[in-house]
């Protein structure tokens, strides 16, 4: 069973910009780990992406760094599967910053940095600008808002948001991938995992913010949660931790608090040596 319709879709035929290349050198690790071919296919995948998929400012002006991200972001979860597009969305609204339920921008009530539509909203995608640069910009943290929302997209794809994707129903896995969820989410709730706590809130949350987790961060999940990391590759097919998506940053001391913002020591967190 496979969740993504295989339709080849014409994209247009130009080059990926210079300018786009070292966006993406700059901000996106995983990027920087492929090869010359492989950077190729993900060139011309995030260009059909940007050729098929509107996307549009609200109460902002959307820059072509803003729509390479994007891009790129929807092409990181899906690059092992070339034949895969995403058929449920048709347009990505970006606003300047958070908002809430009711869309209301910079709301004070509640602080929303991304969903996919519902209802009148189905096949559409809300991003804040804020929180999209944010997840390329920390240098260490576990969180991406765009890529936890892309997740959200290959989940729903079956129609419901449950937090199995086909690749673990193609193999026959539901029944322990939910076992090892429901372990975990009890673990997050317990204050005793270094997922984050909105992974404790549904199963589906859970997917998209332990997919976050493996592409930001695929080595300290292996080390961290090996059965996790395993089912992250059978989801996704890719091995990440072999590739060198190393982040560009200032190193953090081992006696500075952990940046993942557990309250703990980095040397008693998030450090791998």
């Amino acid at each position: 069973m496979c969740f993504f319709r295989k339709k080849k879709r014409k994209a247009q035929d130009i080059e990926f910009p210079q300018a786009w290349k070292d966006l993406l050198i700059e901000y996106l690790p995983f990027y920087r780990s492929l090869g010359p071919e492989e950077k190729k296919q993900f060139e011309k995948r995030v260009l059909r992406f940007l050729n098929t998929t509107k996307i549009t400012g609200i109460k902002t002006t959307v820059e072509d760094e803003d729509r390479v991200l994007i891009g790129a972001s929807a092409i990181v979860p899906i690059f092992a599967f070339p034949a895969w597009e995403y058929h449920n969305l048709r347009e990505v609204l970006l606003y300047p910053k958070h908002f809430d339920e009711n869309h209301t921008i910079g709301s004070k009530s509640k602080a929303i940095l991304g969903m996919v539509g519902y209802g009148y909203m189905e096949g559409k995608m809300i991003l804040s600008k804020y929180s999209l640069w944010h997840g390329y910009k920390n240098k260490t943290d576990k969180q991406n808002t765009a890529i936890h929302e892309f997740v959200h997209l290959l989940d729903k794809a079956d129609g419901k948001m449950d937090g199995v994707l086909g690749t673990i129903e193609e193999r026959g896995l539901v029944l322990p991938w939910i076992k090892l969820m429901d372990e975990n989410i009890k673990e997050i709730r317990k204050h005793k995992s270094d997922i984050r706590d909105y992974g404790g809130t549904s199963h589906e949350e859970f997917l998209a913010v332990v997919s976050e987790y493996f592409f930001e961060r695929p080595k300290l999940l292996e080390k961290k949660h090996p059965v996790l990391y395993e089912y992250m590759e059978l989801m996704f097919g890719q091995e990440l931790a072999d590739r060198e998506l190393v982040k560009k940053a200032k190193p953090t001391q081992h006696w500075e608090p952990c940046p993942c913002d557990s309250g703990k020591k980095f040397r008693n967190c998030c450090s791998t040596d």
